[in-house]
């Protein structure tokens, strides 16, 4: 499978052309005068976070070579260094959002700094500061660059990824899903819930998107197309386009219910915890979207049966087929079953964080409980350790997602997403409180349209549209919520939006044209369901 939760199904990318015109770009960005009001050191940092974005819209290279290249930049160039100037700040316990700071080249290699605090009767202080050494910066820069992989975040995702290799090798993901489809395939509406039960239990647990869809769902919808007779030249419409439409659409939904449902959930959360002070874990994530969620995964199957009508309705060919293929499966094994309590131990422990805080006076960090969960299947023999050595999308996950979150962190040191949320403010206007919310989360929901990558659209925006709420005043876990959730249900305008879609896209039962208006209807529907039926659950969560 692919390194990460949204890399296509094909050979490994090398297009030199392509990696040039991303080079040009973030060349461009550099030498580019910064707008003005926001600092050299950002707009250097903006550059060469643009180019990454840029390689993971034309894939010019795998994306964790893309990810490290902006990193040796970032070190090379010193940008990410604290200036001599943010030093003496900080050891004068001086805070620079609350004052004016001019610098001044005085000639001599120094620089003259000025801060006049915005209160009329204070006093102006200067002080003549010499440049820090080229060296000093470079090392500075390089550790602040290496920052990101220490992250909790990236190492909850890495753990989850073990834990689901483990869930592939063991069988236990496929067993799962092919006891859904033999309990409710019976008609080719019930195939469509049967994808919607199995995509609820292995969502948790397996938090590439991708793995899921693309690696255990997909080959067995194709299976069940194949059965009923329908394939992508003749009778497409039979029942593979439902059944297709139905595997991409669902796995989305299970992708946003979950903090573990999709590798980059947790940028979202951490970006939450960073702008708005609010700790979106495992617990409040579930909480927050299991009503609508639940709700998204019974009208599916229905509205696409509507806006898709196979010809076929009678599945119980398929249905024997997967039975068949069950049995052939065998009694559960020792490795299954100890595979799934530990998963229901690690869910026990994620679900009951507010009951441990309560009744011990600390919660399990989410991350360490994956942890946990990886130890306890390595020592029990239900993972071995060559496996977790060698699961390369474990390690390059840890690659581009540590990366990333370095290059995050410094956009809002050098607070460029200060100055980019001022600019996107004004574009609201006066607007404030839950309206300000519901416009924010459609503008997040539809600029999808511009990315071909659900981690690189979190990047680009979540932590923008945070700091606008909260400029804005809008309710903070509403605002979470939606940004949250919408991370993933986005992925529903196009064909090219995320792993799993363009691998069921790639089956060849739907046209293109098909695809964007039925990707849009859904989105009407996650618009009323989660926008709607959503606030009205997290008015009774108390969360505005």
């Amino acid at each position: 499978m692919p390194a990460d939760t949204e890399t296509r199904t094909r050979s490994e990318p090398r297009n030199l052309l392509r990696f040039w015109v991303c080079v040009t770009f973030g060349v461009a960005m550099w030498f580019t005068p910064a707008p003005e009001g926001l600092g050299a050191e950002a707009w250097h940092v903006f550059a060469v976070f643009g180019a990454t974005i840029l390689s993971f819209l034309l894939r010019p290279l795998p994306m964790g070579v893309c990810v490290l290249i902006g990193l040796v930049v970032l070190g090379v160039s010193g940008v990410l260094a604290p200036t001599a100037v943010d030093e003496w700040l900080r050891s004068s316990n001086l805070d620079a959002s609350v004052i004016q700071r001019h610098v001044v080249d005085s000639g001599n290699g120094a620089h003259l700094v000025t801060y006049t605090p915005p209160l009329a009767d204070s006093a102006t202080l200067t002080v003549a500061l010499a440049p820090k050494p080229a060296n000093e910066r470079v090392k500075e820069s390089f550790k602040a660059a290496l920052s990101g992989f220490g992250n909790t975040t990236v190492w909850l995702v890495v753990a989850a990824f073990l834990i689901s290799g483990a869930m592939v090798q063991s069988g236990l993901g496929r067993r799962v899903a092919l006891m859904m489809v033999a309990a409710l395939g019976r008609t080719t509406l019930g195939l469509g819930y049967a994808i919607a039960g199995a995509e609820l239990l292995l969502a948790p647990f397996i938090p590439s998107n991708t793995a899921r869809g693309g690696g255990v769902m997909m080959p067995i919808v194709n299976s069940i197309n194949s059965v009923l007779g329908s394939d992508p030249e003749c009778e497409p419409r039979k029942a593979g386009e439902y059944l297709v439409l139905c595997g991409a659409h669902l796995n989305l939904v299970t992708a946003a219910m979950f903090l573990t449902g999709m590798a980059a959930n947790p940028l979202v959360s951490k970006a939450a915890l960073d702008f708005l002070n609010v700790d979106f874990g495992w617990g409040m994530w579930i909480k927050g979207s299991i009503a609508p969620g639940v709700t998204s995964l019974l009208l599916l199957p229905v509205v696409l049966y509507w806006l898709a009508p196979p010809r076929l309705s009678d599945a119980s060919e398929a249905q024997r087929e997967i039975r068949s293929q069950l049995n052939q499966l065998g009694p559960w094994d020792a490795k299954q079953v100890t595979m799934a309590l530990v998963l229901i131990g690690m869910l026990i422990l994620w679900a009951t964080g507010p009951l441990q805080q309560r009744f011990l006076q600390f919660a399990l960090p989410t991350a360490l409980v994956a942890l946990g969960g990886v130890v306890a299947l390595v020592v029990l023999g239900v993972l071995p350790y060559a496996k977790v050595t060698g699961n390369a999308a474990a390690w390059d996950t840890l690659l581009w997602l540590g990366g990333l979150i370095a290059m995050a962190d410094a956009l809002k040191a050098t607070r460029f997403v200060d100055w980019f949320a001022e600019q996107v403010q004004q574009g609201i206007g006066t607007t404030t409180g839950l309206a300000a919310a519901a416009i924010l989360a459609i503008v997040y929901f539809y600029s999808m349209y511009a990315f071909s990558m659900l981690t690189g659209h979190i990047l680009a925006f979540a932590g923008v549209f945070f700091t606008v709420a909260a400029s804005v005043v809008a309710p903070p876990l509403v605002v979470v919520a939606l940004v949250a959730y919408f991370s993933n249900l986005c992925g529903c305008t196009t064909n090219y939006s995320t792993g799993p879609v363009v691998i069921y896209f790639g089956l060849g039962y739907v046209p293109i044209g098909r695809w964007f208006w039925i990707g849009f209807a859904i989105s009407i529907l996650h618009m009323m369901v989660w926008l709607g039926g959503g606030l009205l659950w997290w008015k009774l969560l108390g969360w505005w």
